[in-house]
């Protein structure tokens, strides 16, 4: 069974993914930015291998919850799953956290980002990122890039991106039209399944490749965009 961290598990996506791998028999140990959002059940009950506690919005504690994370030794998969929609905080939830996370962290075998169809009307201007005017598909091209660029930087880790469609969350609202199980399979199967194709650097939606936004497959926009957050976060990605 594998050690899997999931981020952004108090609700919606994040907490029926790690409900799966844990159905599963995995050891899940999920991310909350308040630990009062968890049941008792949840809590007390043996579920979680363990929880870590840290609001992705503030950079220091995004970086708290790298060194919680990394006293469980190296995690089998990551599913960076915490994001926000309409909130100032989109850069720093959606784009930042995975990225220092990522960076900080004992890098794992697997490595899961989710994305959104969004993302292919985000922008390639990273001046937005340091003027402060990022949108959420601004933010979700980025994210996308990361999983991408990730993908073939260290070896022994695949990296893939995940759009887990509009589902009724409290994120994606009760008139949300796609399926709220299959928003969360396709994550939980590639942070532990063998038989995927490609084995790194795929933008699945209902385990089925897509097109990603072109910008996201450039390399040279993943150098520009991995030197703007180090630069952001005086953190280098190696």
């Amino acid at each position: 069974m594998a050690l899997i961290l999931v981020t952004g598990a108090a609700g919606g996506l994040g907490h029926h993914t790690a409900n799966a791998l844990a159905d599963e028999g995995h050891d899940v140990v999920v991310h909350v930015r308040n630990q009062a959002r968890l049941t008792g059940t949840d809590v007390g009950g043996g579920r979680w291998k363990g929880v870590i506690v840290g609001d992705l919005a503030q950079p220091d504690e995004i970086r708290s919850a790298a060194r919680q994370a990394r006293e469980f030794g190296r995690f089998d998969a990551v599913i960076h799953n915490a994001g926000v929609l309409h909130s100032p905080d989109v850069l720093t939830v959606n784009t930042i956290a995975p990225y220092l996370l990522t960076v900080l962290m004992d890098k794992p075998a697997r490595l899961v980002y989710l994305s959104s169809s969004m993302h292919r009307t985000g922008s390639t201007d990273l001046r937005r990122l340091t003027a402060g005017t990022v949108s959420y598909d601004d933010s979700k091209l980025w994210v996308t890039t990361l999983a991408l660029a990730f993908a073939s930087r260290w070896e022994g880790t695949t990296s893939h991106a995940v759009d887990p469609g509009w589902v009724p969350t409290r994120m994606g609202g009760a008139a949300a039209p796609d399926d709220l199980a299959a928003g969360h399979r396709t994550q939980a199967w590639l942070a532990t399944h063998h038989d995927v194709t490609p084995a790194t650097g795929g933008y699945w939606y209902h385990q089925q490749t897509q097109a990603a936004h072109p910008a996201a497959r450039d390399e040279a926009f993943q150098a520009r965009l991995l030197h703007a957050l180090e630069n952001r976060t005086g953190t280098p990605p190696d």
